[in-house]
């Protein structure tokens, strides 16, 4: 009877496994469809505007909320709910996970700002390569620092390398919907299409995307509104969402280290190789500093395996229990502030600005 039960368990488990990777797949597909197509269009930039002060003549100054920051933030509450789910299933505790993503953001997040005034000389700029770096760097030290702590007073231990396959898996993800937030804004652009290797022109599914609007940054940056450009952020969102696909699936099969590992070294080489075919400016070098950034990840992170080999073993993840834990109203109160406050964070704008005439319709008193 116990083995039967066992087999009915592990089908239970697979079922749950393969209907949640192909409910992530389909809901990607429909929405990448619906953005590749329609997010290059001037409308899909400003999301609404707050009126300021009233200024002498009757208008307003106004600080203008974008879709980037509401895809953003979007990606980033995708991925956060994906680390809750993920830990959930090898018995992680919520406040654990908490505890590790607060002490990482706290740094990696800033970051984003810090590191793009330092290295690209500009204040109202934000680099997902430089957060990525700090994020990616820090999580092991923090992941170390809580387990330690977690260790005096519960019998609760967190398995380094199933939780670096967690946090990168989620980071693929996140960075790959985040993409929309670029083709929204227009900045993060490839190189128009007649500049590109003829191999490139040729492949016919390999579809341009055409920015419209003046206060995209591929126009205001480059003039090239209308032009055809190579879709570099559509691929990079469809290929670091198939890696996290492919992460999940090997950390729900067991294979930890390989997830961790393949999530990680395809999302970052990919990172370098994708800038040389960026039109956008990236420094005076031949070579960013963002691209030294991620590749000095992936060695890192077979380090960090390397060192990680002799730890605990992770218990085998049960993904019923990774979507218990969001059912906690704190949590869930958590996750939208989250989404609140990384809005906030990255949708107001400061490379664009708006003026308002507020009016009475009084032929609709």
């Amino acid at each position: 009877m116990r083995g039967k039960r066992d087999i009915n368990i592990r089908r239970k488990n697979m079922i749950i496994h393969y209907t949640f990777l192909l409910s992530i797949t389909i809901l990607l597909f429909l929405l990448f469809r619906w953005a590749f197509r329609e997010l290059p269009a001037e409308k899909w930039q400003i999301l609404g505007v707050i009126p300021l002060a009233r200024q002498p003549d009757g208008f307003r100054q106004g600080i203008n909320l974008t879709f980037y920051g509401f895809f953003t933030a979007t990606a980033f509450l995708f991925a956060t709910m994906l680390v809750y789910i993920l830990m959930g299933s090898l018995a992680i505790p919520a406040g654990i996970t908490t505890i590790i993503l607060l002490l990482d953001l706290s740094a990696s997040v800033p970051s984003a700002n810090i590191l793009a005034r330092i290295i690209e000389k500009k204040a109202h700029t934000k680099t997902v390569g430089g957060a990525s770096f700090v994020g990616i760097v820090l999580a092991p030290l923090v992941v170390l620092l809580v387990d330690g702590i977690a260790s005096l007073w519960t019998d609760i231990n967190i398995p380094m390398v199933s939780t670096m396959a967690v946090f990168i898996t989620a980071y693929a993800f996140g960075e790959g919907i985040g993409r929309l937030s670029c083709i929204s804004f227009g900045c993060c652009y490839g190189k128009p299409m007649h500049e590109m290797p003829k191999i490139l022109q040729r492949i016919n599914w390999l579809r341009p995307l055409v920015f419209q609007g003046e206060t995209k940054k591929i126009v205001y940056a480059d003039h090239l509104e209308g032009v055809e450009v190579f879709p570099i952020q559509a691929i990079t969102a469809v290929l670091y969402c198939c890696a996290g696909v492919i992460g999940i699936h090997l950390f729900l099969s067991g294979y930890d280290q390989l997830s961790f590992l393949l999530t990680l070294s395809i999302t970052q080489i990919w990172r370098f190789i994708s800038e040389f075919l960026r039109a956008d400016f990236r420094g005076s070098l031949k070579i960013s500093i963002y691209q030294i950034m991620a590749l000095l990840t992936v060695p890192y992170g077979f380090l960090i395996t390397t060192l990680s080999t002799s730890g605990q073993a992770a218990p085998p993840a049960d993904l019923s229990n990774g979507f218990a834990i969001l059912w906690n109203p704190l949590l869930l109160i958590l996750l939208q502030s989250v989404w609140i406050i990384i809005f906030w964070f990255s949708g107001r704008s400061h490379t664009t600005g708006s003026i308002l005439k507020l009016h009475v319709n009084h032929h609709k008193i």
